[in-house]
């Protein structure tokens, strides 16, 4: 199907007058302008448009059109400079003259407000005015841009519309008020605009819908006739001072806020402000200055007095984060991220009270350790009342609370700042580093984190899990362990946790070994494999005993022991690398102890388990620990008044050592301090604290003690008390005082530092040759960086002591130095 060629628009084919048009030029014109001025004033009603294109295309024709052009753009231009500049500058009042600069909103707002409507109303009437003739124009003259359009761009003349805009610009806008040759009316159009906008700001009623035509013409108009969109009037004359003064508004309103209102408040006007200005810049200004604006709002209101308003006294972060304020305290971190990245300021505020608060804690328990320690004047006699023992007994037991309970304050804290970091700080990791380093900073300020911490979890695990679900022991594991991990010195909590779970494990004293499972392998999925291996060997050791235990008795069986009243033996083999060195150990002060002396009876099944054990491992030794064990024995009282009654006592080993030492006494018949001492050779402390829980404690008292009180002496006298009363047939005795889950006193922490700096000095000089044998050769920086980067995970070692064991490499000639600038170690093969 063929196509029709496009239909152009062709002049009449009629003949050309002989005179070459001037004629025709000049009627046509006649006809034309004279239409062209009916159009402005709006009397075109009667025109015939399509008499009016012929005029202009005749004029084409006779090749006249640069005229048609040129006298069209005069026609307009005194058309704007009499009609329509009269009017304009009509409009203009003497009180918007004298408002060229802003003032004072206030100051006969209404009278200038009402005045400026007026004159932007007659703009906004001729600008209109103007656009509706000049498309008209333009259509009228439409032919002449058909035919010459290629002529006159190469001419650099633009469309007549165009052109037009120009005109009025230069002949209405820029026109100089006939009293003033430095004011014009675009001078006019701006002060009174931004007048509007400061009064709308201040909170008054105006007419947005006209400022916003008026600001329309301004992006409507160029400076330009090619109309880039960069020379925008809006842009080159009218939004400049716009920003300067939105900048000084908002420049005075924060001063202003910063001195009459709360933080919350100022949060609460910033937010409104915001608002306000989005909706300013679509239905009173224009959306070329949103972005611009949204600076002026984040420097002058924000950013500039954020600091001020995060640490205002007494309303600012600090209140807001002990009052747990969420819905402030979202609104702060978002106007902190909205000009701040790094949010600076609030994470400084937030970091500084986490610290103060902790602190406090930190110092509450402390104070708490220091009012409760334990008085060193002698107890009361045995006649003084029962409440006046409990009284001296409760200082100790409230040294270990003030440790859980520094635990369970720390984990309040971090609750409360997990509850504010998700719901008013968005989840930002900004704040998360920020809180979990402020944290980890008053954790690690005091020494006793780690003893604490390892104290909380020894409580729970023997009667704090007493009747929780699975979840909630799982809950409560996973709070210690999320202290443990700002825990710097990791290696000082496995020394407590080993010493706690030593005396849980051999002591029986667990609630739970599946949560002490579960604990250790929360442990190692935090910290490693390597922290929790010796912790995993404790286990592997108690589990080889209970075989080991069950094995020696059928072999007890098979071998026909004739005594009928052998001594029953659990036994616990331990392997002496793995546990507590003070567990192990059988020296004090430097010096070796002899071994305690037990029973006959006691001796005879020991010596038979040796005998057992090292037919099956040939090449170890045993070394018993006493101070360990306990045992379970039957004891009979015989009153005065003939009667017998019988208990089982649950004891210490040295305990039941010292109680077998009365079987063959008389009633009437005693033992001293020094007497039993050297027939058992029980360590001092060890006898004294056990003589305590048999002969001191109220309702524990199997022995009497001669002169009665709470100290023992070494010329005290110890009876058999036959007439000892429970009304329990089983009865339990403790080991007053023993320390092992208490809080250490100043010596017990001095030996403790020790130990660990000893263990410290084998990691860090085995951590240095491990590098050394990888690198072969390293400057002195860069290996101290290296085992800093390597032993970080377990503790942060002292510098110094890093250097200190170099030295020792180098002379037992580990390392060697190979240079001296830089100073540089090599390793020696």
């Amino acid at each position: 199907m063929s196509m029709r060629a496009r239909q152009k628009i062709r002049a009449p084919r009629r003949g050309l007058p002989a005179n070459g048009g001037t004629n025709d030029f000049e009627l046509n014109w006649k006809t034309l302008s004279g239409s062209l001025s009916r159009i402005h004033t709006k009397d075109a009603s009667e025109l015939s448009f399509e008499q009016l294109y012929r005029n202009g295309y005749t004029i084409v024709l006779i090749q006249r059109a640069d005229e048609l052009y040129d006298r069209t753009k005069q026609l307009e231009k005194e058309w704007l400079c009499g009609e329509v500049q009269r009017r304009v500058i009509a409009g203009i009042s003497p009180s918007l003259l004298l408002a060229k600069e802003v003032v004072d909103v206030q100051d006969q707002a209404t009278e200038r407000r009402e005045a400026g409507e007026r004159f932007l109303s007659v703009l906004k009437e001729v600008w209109d005015d103007h656009q509706t003739c000049m498309k008209m124009i333009t259509d009228v003259l439409m032919y002449m841009f058909i035919v010459e359009k290629d002529r006159i761009m190469s001419q650099k003349k633009v469309s007549i519309y165009s052109a037009a805009m120009a005109l009025f610009r230069d002949n209405v806008l820029r026109a100089s008020m006939p009293s003033s040759d430095n004011i014009s009316v675009a001078d006019v159009l701006k002060s009174t605009t931004l007048f509007m906008i400061q009064l709308e700001r201040s909170g008054h009623m105006i007419d947005r819908t006209l400022v916003h035509h008026c600001v329309k013409m301004l992006e409507g108009l160029y400076e330009t006739e090619t109309e880039e969109e960069s020379t925008k009037l809006y842009l080159t004359s009218f939004e400049p001072d716009y920003l300067e003064a939105s900048a000084a508004f908002y420049r005075a309103e924060g001063k202003r806020l910063l001195e009459t209102v709360d933080a919350a408040t100022f949060c609460a006007v910033v937010y409104d402000r915001i608002a306000e200005e989005k909706e300013r810049c679509s239905y009173t200004v224009s959306n070329l200055s949103e972005s611009k604006i949204k600076e002026i709002l984040d420097n002058e209101l924000i950013r500039n007095n954020l600091a001020e308003v995060i640490n205002f006294e007494g309303t600012g972060v600090r209140v807001m984060l002990d009052q747990d304020r969420i819905n402030n305290l979202s609104k702060i971190f978002a106007l902190s991220a909205r000009v701040d990245p790094k949010k600076n300021h609030l994470t400084a505020a937030v970091s500084k009270r986490i610290v103060e608060m902790g602190n406090e804690i930190n110092a509450a328990s402390f104070a708490l350790a220091q009012t409760s320690a334990p008085s060193k004047s002698s107890a009361p006699d045995a006649g003084q009342k029962k409440d006046k023992e409990k009284e001296k007994e409760k200082p100790v037991n409230q040294v270990t609370s003030s440790a859980i309970k520094w635990v369970d304050d720390i984990l309040a804290l971090k609750n409360k700042f997990d509850d504010i970091w998700k719901n008013a700080f968005d989840s930002d990791q900004v704040l998360q580093s920020a809180i979990t380093t402020s944290f980890s900073s008053f954790i690690n300020s005091t020494p006793r984190s780690s003893e604490f911490l390892s104290l909380f979890f020894d409580e729970n695990l023997k009667k704090g899990i007493k009747g929780k679900t699975e979840n909630e022991v799982d809950s409560l594991l996973e709070n210690g362990i999320t202290l443990l991990r700002y825990i710097k010195d990791k290696d000082r909590f496995e020394a407590y946790y080993k010493k706690h779970l030593s005396r849980r494990l051999l002591m029986k004293r667990s609630m739970s070994m599946d949560a002490e499972r579960q604990m250790i392998s929360k442990m190692k999925m935090e910290v490693g494999n390597q922290f929790t291996q010796r912790l995993e060997a404790m286990f592997r050791d108690m589990t080889i005993s209970e075989d080991l235990t069950s094995s020696y008795k059928n072999y007890v069986r098979e071998q026909g022991d004739p005594d009928q009243k052998r001594l029953e033996l659990d036994i616990n083999v331990l392997t002496s690398t793995m546990w507590p060195m003070e567990i192990m150990s059988n020296t004090k002060d430097g010096q070796i102890e002899l071994p305690c002396i037990a029973p006959k009876e006691v001796e005879t099944v020991k010596q038979s388990f040796e005998k057992f054990y090292l037919n099956k491992h040939s090449g170890r030794k045993l070394a018993w620990q006493h101070s360990m064990g306990t045992a379970d024995i039957k004891a009979t009282f015989h009153r005065s008044n003939g009667k017998v009654q019988r208990h089982e006592l649950n004891v210490s080993t040295y305990a039941m050592i010292i109680l077998l030492l009365f079987n063959n006494l008389s009633a009437d018949e005693s033992l001293t301090f020094e007497d039993i001492q050297a027939r058992t050779r029980i360590p001092d402390n060890d006898l004294i604290r056990n003589l305590q829980s048999l002969a001191v404690a109220p309702k524990t008292r199997v022995l009497k003690k001669e002169p009665m009180s709470r100290d023992v002496k070494p010329t005290d006298k110890f009876y058999f008390n036959n007439d000892f009363q429970s009304q329990f047939l089983k009865v339990r005795i403790g080991v007053v005082s023993g320390g092992a889950n208490k809080v250490e006193n100043q010596d017990q922490r001095k030996e403790t530092e020790e130990k660990m700096n000893n263990e410290r000095g084998g990691s860090i000089e085995a951590a240095i040759v491990r590098i050394m044998k990888q690198r072969k050769k390293l400057t002195h920086t860069n290996l101290i960086s290296e085992v800093l980067s390597q032993l970080s995970a377990r503790f942060v070692p002292d510098v110094n002591m890093v250097k200190r064991r170099i030295e020792s490499l180098i002379d037992r000639e580990y390392l060697e130095r190979v240079a001296e600038e830089p100073p540089t170690y090599g390793y020696v093969a």
